[in-house]
């Protein structure tokens, strides 16, 4: 299945802030649909696919992919919920999101697809790509990119810059230190619940 194209704000209803899918805010609190007024009460069930639902619209990725990084943080030693928040944070076009060079991660991934992104002087245009700890992420030094990044950096889509990170507004440089930290993590979620969710699958 394709990445999700189709009206935001109809998912924010149903799921609830999505700070990495759009800066707007729906104007009706319920969920969308004709039965979105009286939904009666949820199961367990739906309770786990929709944290996981917020996970994959949040972050913009395929059902396919987020089953390979719930497997990754599987491997990996210590919490798999919080592994896979980081796994998820790490990303490129998250990133890049998290600078505040793009409004909301859509946008970043468009800026990375474009070429406009580059990781230690070299050109990288794939969102999924994982930042480690040291990387340099800068805007590449043409024009046209320049100026796309420095209109972005008027309404960032996040106001507080994460500890894991820096970023250099003049020069349009960036730094990833290391790891996220779970408390700087902007999405609302239950990690545990995602995890559960996969248990059968993963």
């Amino acid at each position: 299945m394709s990445r999700y194209r189709g009206p935001r704000l109809r998912v924010v209803r149903r799921l609830g802030d999505l700070p990495g899918l759009t800066r707007k805010s729906a104007r009706r609190a319920y969920p969308p649909g004709q039965h979105g007024q009286n939904r009666k009460k949820r199961s367990e069930y739906a309770i786990r696919l929709e944290e996981k639902q917020k996970l994959r619209f949040n972050y913009g990725v395929t059902e396919k992919q987020l089953l390979r990084y719930v497997r990754k943080a599987r491997r990996v030693t210590g919490s798999t919920g919080q592994v896979l928040l980081q796994l998820l944070e790490m990303r490129l076009d998250n990133t890049i999101f998290r600078m505040g060079m793009a409004p909301t991660i859509p946008a970043a991934r468009q800026l990375v697809n474009h070429g406009h992104v580059t990781v230690n002087g070299r050109v990288v245009n794939i969102a999924s790509y994982q930042c480690r700890a040291g990387e340099a992420i800068a805007v590449r030094n043409r024009e046209q990119s320049r100026k796309l990044v420095e209109a972005n950096l008027q309404y960032p889509g996040l106001a507080n810059l994460p500890s894991h990170l820096e970023f250099d507004k003049n020069k349009l440089v960036g730094k990833v230190n290391r790891l996220i930290e779970r408390e700087w993590v902007a999405l609302q979620i239950n990690e545990l619940l995602v995890v559960e969710y996969y248990s059968r699958q993963a």
